[in-house]
């Protein structure tokens, strides 16, 4: 179907990527759907755990939180799929998961115009299933879906605006733990939610932030509550002589955006604090271990991407067989140099 011969639907519904930061990645795509059906109302349905971020995002009338039904197992639990979606009159829905699930979801909810990819057994409960290409990065991955549907693709680099509330929220949340308003803010992201595999050692972010305390930065972590120890474990490599604002598990997915607009730089892991920082507008220093940084990296001339070339690299492991070469082959003063050329 060439672009110009899209159908105007007027009430779709687009199933999002169950990670933060595939649904990040997956933000361009939207976009594309959003210019070429400029009168439709667009719904986007998310995990809770996703679902914020889209009250960030311009192109959203509409975001349903899908929650699993309480108890519910086995046959009853598949035959409750879809009841977020149920009695929406939705004309569309495009499956940006390639999960079984969201397409049956979407077939139990009713809805005529069910589109994806053709994956996990389910081109069946498909109207229109799509090939999915080979070894791309995850943001073509999900625009070339829409354009092989009639969108034509726009910008490749997802941008979220922070909205003002937002923005505010961070500021507070910065000048309550001692920020002045003025100097260098530096966040690290020392979180990843696949595994230990993609952290880089907590030592080693330590060093780093000891350096940037002495280069005169304010040093912030940032994360989940699922990175809580992750945290715990950098303060203390860290030691009493480098103090460090440690927002893990503090603050909301709006305000997190809200704290990263008003850093310098970010330092992460491959996780969604990473691309949401690269969204916001913040440049990222990136480090890269068992995962393959051209298929996730961020996109875009103000970030960096470090990785140590082993033989055993992207092996997709959420724990190192062996002695972490990947991560432990980046130096803290490596990554150091990367972000003072961002300050």
């Amino acid at each position: 179907m060439k672009a110009d011969t899209v159908p105007q639907m007027s009430h779709m519904v687009i199933l999002a990527p169950n990670w933060l930061g595939d649904a990040v990645m997956a933000l361009p795509a939207i976009a594309d759907v959003r210019r070429e059906l400029p009168g439709a109302s667009i719904a986007i349905a998310a995990r809770a755990a996703v679902a914020p971020l889209f009250h960030l995002v311009s192109e959203v009338n509409e975001v349903i939180v899908l929650e699993p039904p309480r108890g519910a197992t086995g046959w009853p639990g598949w035959r409750n799929a879809g009841a977020g979606l149920r009695n929406k009159q939705f004309d569309l829905a495009l499956l940006l998961p390639n999960s079984f699930q969201s397409a049956f979801s979407a077939s139990r909810a009713g809805i005529a115009e069910r589109w994806g990819y053709r994956t996990d057994w389910r081109a069946p409960l498909l109207t229109r299933a799509i090939a999915p290409p080979r070894a791309i990065h995850q943001i073509l991955y999900y625009q070339y879906l829409v354009h092989a549907l009639g969108f034509r693709n726009g910008r490749r680099e997802p941008a979220i605006t922070v909205p003002a509330d937002a923005r505010d929220a961070g500021f507070n949340t910065l000048t309550s733990a001692g920020w002045d308003g003025r100097g260098p803010v530096v966040a690290l992201a020392p979180g990843a939610a696949y595994g230990a595999a993609k952290r880089w050692p907590p030592d080693y972010f330590a060093e780093l932030a000891r350096s940037l305390v002495a280069d005169g930065a304010v040093v912030v972590v940032v994360g989940s509550v699922a990175d809580r120890r992750t945290g715990e474990e950098l303060e203390a490599a860290c030691g009493n002589g480098c103090r460090l604002v440690n927002l893990i598990g503090r603050t909301d997915l709006s305000t997190l955006a809200g704290v990263l607009v008003h850093c310098r730089a970010l330092v992460s892991n491959d996780s969604g604090a990473m691309h949401l920082g690269a969204a916001v507008g913040v440049p990222v220093t990136a480090v890269f271990g068992p995962t393959n940084d051209l298929a996730t990296r961020p996109f875009g001339d103000a970030h960096v991407v470090l990785t140590n070339q082993v033989w055993c690299r992207p092996c997709l492991l959420r724990e190192c067989p062996l002695d972490h070469r990947c991560m432990r082959g980046i130096e803290a003063r490596v990554v150091l140099d990367a972000v003072r050329r961002t300050l």
